[in-house]
């Protein structure tokens, strides 16, 4: 039992950060401000099973895609830390996630839950890297349940964020909002950094054992 529980807090931990739920609200307030309160509900609610959906088929799908491809965990480490950078950077230089010509498509679609929303908001490159590089380390069935509640906590986080979000918008504003993001983007390009040094790490043992014995 401890060990699951072990598995589930630090699998949350990795993804919380990543996933940003809070910092996706302004996004999803902006793109449904004109939608009454049930449509926005119903739009929560998909997009966290939209990234329970996409967050579960990685996982689960991640050995074998790092077999296919026939690549190690240090390179998934290092790209994922890359990603989770980037991703990082923008948040601390208040950069959008999406590009204008996303922005304008998003504007005029009904559906905003799995596009932009899930993906790449939610569930973009660095939280898929983040599920694969545990699927690959994972070698109990307790290490998969774990992640799996964890994913499932993560979605529930997210329909709470997104579904309780105009609150949130109300007190903080936009400028506690970006302060959020800003000191949170910092954390977590602290987590990227870690990503590519344990992958570099895991790269130089596997191509030069004798350094580490």
């Amino acid at each position: 039992m401890q060990q699951l529980l072990a598995e589930v807090t630090a699998t949350f931990l990795a993804l919380l950060p990543i996933a940003n739920p809070i910092g996706a609200v302004p996004l999803f307030y902006s793109l449904t401000a004109l939608d009454s309160k049930a449509y926005r509900q119903a739009q929560a609610r998909k997009t966290s099973l939209n990234v329970i959906c996409v967050l579960v088929i990685f996982f689960l799908a991640g050995r074998l895609i790092l077999e296919f491809f026939d690549l190690s965990l240090g390179v998934l480490r290092i790209a994922g830390g890359l990603l989770i950078a980037h991703t990082a950077w923008e948040m601390v230089t208040v950069r959008p996630r999406l590009t204008p010509p996303e922005r304008e498509e998003v504007a005029e679609k009904e559906d905003i839950s799995f596009t932009p929303m899930a993906v790449p908001m939610l569930s973009g490159p660095g939280a898929i890297g983040v599920v694969m590089g545990l699927s690959a380390r994972s070698s109990q069935w307790l290490d998969h349940v774990g992640a799996l509640i964890a994913i499932l906590l993560l979605g529930a986080m997210i329909y709470f964020c997104l579904s309780v979000g105009d609150r949130v918008m109300a007190r903080l504003g936009k400028s506690g909002v970006g302060a959020f993001n800003r000191v949170l983007g910092f954390f977590i390009l602290a987590i990227a950094v870690q990503f590519i040094a344990e992958g570099t790490i895991a790269l130089l043992k596997d191509s030069l054992p004798e350094l580490f014995n």
